[in-house]
């Protein structure tokens, strides 16, 4: 039997700059459905990128460092006659994006001392720059699968 197809609901540009990547970046920031204060952290941070890095639209800050975080390629774990295989796959261009945000936030997150906003600032500074933990988390998805690429026959 299959599956029921997902109904894709229409997204709202963010509010400030009329951005659909912002919207879902905001998304993906807000615990317990509570948006203002995702949309509140959103607006702080992009206020610190904006002072900090010395740029005149924090948003293009924002694409770069989302397109450096990005992955091209990922494994996914195949059962084969009893034994598991990584085989490495390209990833949909949804789940690129949704990916490169979450990195970004768990980088964020996982650092200490300071509030969110400051924090993801940083983020999304040092990833624009292809540095930080996100950057370092795609290089590292990217080398699992060059190592696993042997069992690309796997995919289908």
């Amino acid at each position: 039997m299959r599956r029921k197809i997902k109904i894709k609901r229409d997204l709202k540009p963010d509010i400030n700059y009329q951005s659909l990547k912002l919207a879902k970046f905001t998304n993906y920031i807000m615990e317990s459905g509570k948006k203002n204060i995702a949309r509140g952290i959103v607006a702080d941070c992009m206020a610190v990128i904006k002072e900090k890095a010395k740029v005149e639209n924090p948003l293009e800050l924002f694409e770069t460092a989302l397109k450096n975080a990005t992955p091209a390629m990922e494994v996914r774990s195949r059962r084969v006659g009893g034994a598991n295989y990584q085989v490495p796959r390209e990833v949909r261009p949804e789940r690129k994006q949704a990916l490169s945000m979450k990195w970004i936030i768990d980088a964020a997150r996982s650092k200490k001392g300071k509030p969110i906003h400051e924090k993801l600032a940083d983020e999304i500074i040092a990833a624009s720059k292809n540095e930080g933990e996100a950057v370092k988390k795609r290089e590292n998805v990217h080398k699992m699968a060059e190592a696993n690429k042997a069992f690309a026959h796997f995919a289908w």
